[in-house]
């Protein structure tokens, strides 16, 4: 991208586990990025491509003057709660932030003249699959607020695009995993609930036991299967993304996964292979809502986007989490 033609991206969330690895992936590809996010589950030490703005979706005062400083070209929005246990228990603040906050983003965007977004969904929009893999096409019932309430941003997104002329794209990532192999981000939560973090938890502390949620699911060996994929595969993705709105692309909805399961097993027993050291663990009962298989359909990814993943095999995303692991533990 030559200086003359750099585009500019507000990056809402930006200071979250995902968002910060596109916000890096952005900047090397040549845009200026600005982040807006309001630190509630974000790093301010995560915004290290491009400026922070701290505001919050649910003022949109602090939206309108964001987007009228920044004038970006187009907005990537990482901005939501995501922990599906908490939504159920507390769906109000969910619907709220994530739909509600989301609304004001984009009548903040409308009000402004940006008509281009790129949209942080999930392969909770399926709800429990009725077949394998997952594409597309696949019936969308969420069992869960989190799931609804990405779900009802997507409908959002289709009537704004049929109503305004604002296009997005909206990425159904299935498990995100890994970290910036330079180890200046990671995955990051607190609390932590991810599968990956937790083994790496386990072989840092022999006192850890490691929960595995379920030993008696009709899979290959008793627990859950799921599509891990390397958060910068995902960053690659929405930079194809934002490039294929300034190519004039329309609305659409893609799955971003890698088509192979792995399961929870098979990733402790990497876990261990990779790091040299034995993850403690004990079976746990499984998680309410938990389907035994999800596997995703990328093939879409590759005909629209022109992407599919290459750094996502289970080797390089637990090697590189382990890096970012052992780095955090440093700097405590």
């Amino acid at each position: 991208m030559s200086k003359s033609a750099k585009r500019t991206v507000l990056v809402t969330g930006g200071a979250g586990y995902v968002g910060s690895h596109c916000c890096k992936t952005f900047s090397d590809a040549g845009w200026d990025v600005v982040v807006f996010d309001n630190l509630s589950r974000g790093w301010r030490d995560f915004v290290k491509w491009g400026r922070l703005i701290e505001g919050d979706l649910l003022n949109p005062e602090e939206l309108d003057a964001a987007i009228k400083d920044v004038q970006p070209d187009a907005v990537a929005h990482f901005a939501a709660l995501a922990y599906v246990g908490e939504s159920v228990e507390r769906p109000d603040i969910y619907y709220r932030n994530n739909v509600v906050g989301t609304l004001n983003l984009l009548d903040a965007m409308r009000a402004n003249g940006v008509d281009k977004l790129v949209f942080s969904s999930t392969c909770a929009t399926y709800g429990e699959p009725q077949y394998l893999p997952i594409d597309e096409g696949h019936p969308q019932a969420p069992i869960n607020p989190y799931g609804r309430s990405k779900w009802m941003v997507e409908h959002i997104l289709k009537d704004y695009a049929h109503a305004f002329g604002l296009q997005s794209v909206a990425l159904r990532y299935f498990n995100a995993a890994g970290g910036d192999p330079d180890g200046q981000i990671g995955e990051r939560h607190e609390p932590e609930t991810h599968l990956i973090p937790l083994a790496l938890r386990g072989a840092g502390d022999a006192e850890y036991t490691l929960n595995i949620l379920g030993d008696d699911y009709d899979t290959r060996d008793g627990t859950a299967i799921r599509d891990y994929i390397h958060v910068l595969d995902l960053a690659d993705a929405h930079l194809r993304a934002l490039q294929y709105l300034n190519d004039g692309g329309e609305t659409i909805q893609i799955n971003l996964g890698t088509g192979t399961g792995t399961s929870v097993r098979e990733i402790r027993d990497s876990v261990e292979a990779v790091t040299g050291k034995t993850v403690n663990s004990q079976i746990a009962p499984r998680r309410p809502g938990d389907p035994p298989v999800l596997v995703a359909e990328p093939k879409l990814a590759k005909e629209k986007l022109g992407w599919q993943a290459e750094k996502s095999s289970v080797e390089s995303l637990i090697r590189d989490a382990w890096n970012w692991h052992c780095a955090e533990l440093n700097r405590r």
